[in-house]
């Protein structure tokens, strides 16, 4: 069970992830136009408010996509509290990780929250017509912290293989 500096980490770096999301997302929307970017490196990186109504990369389901993200959302956030809570004591990138996603999703449901826009979206790369799907602070953690995730549960699983064989041998 992870100590109590362990579940800090955790729940900072999800406040600090939703804290900066929501800074950025405000800015966003104060001082961006939607008709257009504005070019911060040329083309290739620019500032483009859009809101984004379904998921990652323009997913939509529907009239009720909204909700349907939102629930999925909420459970998300729990469901990573939960692996926080169960994470092996010690393994503080997994927390990192773990709060990294859980801010992230926290983020973009606060948006599903408060409009029936959709998610502030704010970051644009491309070349010309060939654009990465605009994204913000929130996805970038959630895609960050997936990785690092990943990683973690990489590295857990070739601990335990060797234990076991080890053990065997």
């Amino acid at each position: 069970m992870p100590s109590g500096g362990e579940r800090r980490l955790f729940f900072g770096t999800a406040l600090l992830v939703l804290l900066l999301d929501a800074v950025t997302k405000a800015a966003a929307e104060a001082y961006l136009p939607r008709t257009t970017g504005i070019p911060v490196a040329g083309d290739w990186f620019q500032l483009h408010l859009v809101y984004n109504q379904g998921a990652a990369f323009g997913l939509h389901l529907g009239p009720y996509s909204r909700w349907i993200f939102l629930a999925l959302a909420v459970g998300a956030v729990v469901i990573l509290a939960r692996m926080s809570f169960a994470a092996p004591a010690g393994d503080r990138f997994r927390q990192l990780a773990l709060g990294l996603v859980a801010g992230g999703a926290a983020g973009n449901l606060v948006d599903r929250i408060r409009s029936a826009n959709g998610v502030v979206d704010f970051l644009d790369f491309g070349f010309a017509t060939l654009r990465w799907p605009t994204f913000n602070v929130a996805d970038m953690a959630v895609s960050c912290g997936a990785v690092a995730l990943a990683i973690s549960l990489w590295i857990e699983d070739s601990r335990h293989a060797r234990h076991e064989a080890a053990s065997a041998g």
